[in-house]
């Protein structure tokens, strides 16, 4: 049973980073084609191909956070690791008194 549960997490994984490629290589298609058209009107006199580019950036590296687990703030393993703090702490205080 556990084999299995493995197997399901770890084909949701692939499918959620198979989305997450298709999508980075959709934003380099449609930006570079948006820059193209860009340098082809106005010859980057106005560059407004990077409105678009920065703002499905941001969703592109949000996706990428959430696909890979990369809190940058708290990390994978964070919430363990401070649960195993607090009762470390926790024990100690006990000992204590």
């Amino acid at each position: 049973m556990e084999r299995e549960s493995k197997y399901i997490r770890a084909k949701e994984r692939v499918e959620a980073e198979k989305k997450f490629y298709n999508g980075l290589i959709s934003y380099v298609v449609v930006i570079s084609f948006l820059a193209a058209i860009n340098y082809y009107t106005n010859g980057f006199a106005y560059a407004w191909f990077l409105w678009a580019a920065f703002c499905w950036g941001i969703g592109i590296v949000v996706g990428a956070i959430k696909t890979f687990g990369g809190n940058p703030f708290f990390g994978r393993d964070w919430e363990q690791r401070k649960i195993k703090q607090f009762m470390q702490e926790d024990e100690q205080r006990t000992k204590w008194q």
